[in-house]
């Protein structure tokens, strides 16, 4: 069984495998049909049509899915490698250890935004940006520029305390434990942490930052955590809902699974704290 581990207990040699293993599908092509995914859905979900990846209920079983299919590609590179999760209301400055050289290196440089050291530096002639919002070919970050500071744990126990899933309007203005978490009300977590980040995780082809996988495996963690604590609170809406993801509805691009089919994360990976 796959155990997702928090970034600042990884081993040197659990770092080295992930940063080798992305590396890896970055050099094969496969990392760069991830980035174009995830960019085609941002770009179409939009609050008054239909709506998958965001702004929407689906938007944590959507975010599932890519992740596994993700991980499943990592694996197929190197079998012991898991997705390693980023717990930014503990690790919340810019001298963290995941942004060391070894790992993912740290912010850009204040007159471009240019990442400079760790493995996914332009210079370190592994990373080009070829799935991008403009002509700069190179990872880009501004850590706590957009936004100063990241969600404080106080601010995810709020969000994790809201017994209700989702609600109407299902979209970027509903109350609910969904939409405080992507963070289009109240404390703001997940869109926070984007902006904070910077660069082309403040855009739509975010995946082109590999924190973006280890900032959504924290998202996921947050989800099965709610759903501990709420057993009685499921996915919704249930049935009949135009322009979004019912419960047994499938999801695009997959067409073979539906929220109800992801709700137990445990059916294929764990967390240390599980």
């Amino acid at each position: 069984m796959t155990v997702r581990k928090n970034q600042a207990t990884l081993t040197a040699d659990e770092k080295r495998r992930f940063v080798a293993a992305v590396l890896e599908l970055k050099r094969s092509g496969r990392y760069d049909t991830f980035v174009t995914t995830h960019n085609a859905f941002i770009m179409g979900d939009t609050d008054n049509g239909e709506r998958t990846g965001h702004r929407s209920p689906s938007f944590l079983p959507w975010h599932r899915r890519f992740l596994l299919e993700f991980e499943q590609a990592l694996q197929s590179v190197d079998a012991s490698v898991a997705l390693p999760y980023w717990d930014w209301s503990t690790d919340r400055t810019a001298r963290a250890s995941l942004w060391a050289p070894d790992f993912l290196g740290g912010t850009g440089r204040s007159l471009d935004g240019r990442v400079m050291d760790g493995p996914f530096a332009a210079s370190a002639g592994n990373w080009s940006i070829g799935v991008r919002v403009d002509s700069r070919q190179y990872l880009r970050r501004s850590l706590g520029t957009g936004v100063r500071e990241l969600p404080t744990r106080a601010e995810v126990e709020s969000v994790l305390a809201m017994a209700t899933y989702d609600t109407a309007p299902w979209n970027s203005a509903s109350d609910g434990f969904r939409n405080h978490l992507e963070g289009w009300r109240g404390v703001n977590l997940h869109n926070r942490v984007h902006v904070w980040v910077g660069g082309q995780m403040a855009t739509g082809v975010s995946p082109n930052d590999p924190v973006f996988w280890l900032h959504h495996a924290y998202v996921d963690k947050l989800w099965a955590e709610w759903r501990r604590r709420h057993p009685d609170s499921g996915y919704l809406p249930a049935a009949g809902t135009p322009d979004v993801v019912d419960l047994h509805e499938p999801m695009r691009p997959w067409n073979d699974v539906t929220p109800a089919d992801l709700l137990d994360h445990t059916a294929h990976y764990t967390f240390d704290t599980d």
